[in-house]
């Protein structure tokens, strides 16, 4: 995956939109995503702790923002947000800035601050704000269980990004 050295302000070094681009963001969401569901509903719950429920959360937000209720719909909003949506906070937002006011800031410790963002989003902008729960769910089981998976999720995510991207 090439970058654009001209692409973004303030001479922030971004992805080329491209098939590869686009090959390696579906690629690293997917496993990514895989990691989290695998995490939040197995083996979190496994080793005794909360069980995930992104889709609730998802079918939280639909009801709220648009009126309806749909769990289809739901699942298609977190499979979504997890290959798309996710994937572009990082290539494109996140990681070009850590790169430019923390280039020496490892990538793994990127990833894991990306995951805490994600989990600060998901909890408390997404649940909270919008979907109207407590804030970070009442700092309950599940709370920490997604802190974790969301930090899994992140650190998967630039993994799989740094394998397919060329140096």
């Amino acid at each position: 995956m090439n970058t654009d050295v001209h692409g973004g302000a303030a001479g922030i070094s971004l992805p080329k939109i491209n098939a590869a681009t686009a090959a390696t963001a579906v690629t690293a969401g997917a496993f990514a995503t895989i990691a989290f569901d695998a995490f939040g509903q197995g083996l979190s719950p496994l080793l005794g702790f909360a069980k995930l429920a992104p889709v609730g959360l998802a079918q939280s937000t639909l009801q709220k923002l648009f009126g309806f209720s749909s769990t289809p719909a739901a699942h298609l909003l977190h499979v979504v947000t997890g290959l798309v949506f996710y994937v572009i906070g990082w290539m494109y937002i996140f990681e070009p800035l850590a790169k430019k006011f923390v280039p020496s800031l490892p990538w793994w410790a990127s990833s894991i601050a990306y995951g805490v963002a994600l989990w600060v989003f998901a909890l408390f902008i997404m649940a909270h704000l919008v979907a109207g729960l407590p804030a970070f769910l009442g700092f309950t089981g599940i709370t920490w269980a997604a802190l974790w998976g969301h930090i899994l999720y992140a650190v998967v995510l630039a993994w799989v990004i740094r394998l397919r991207t060329p140096a």
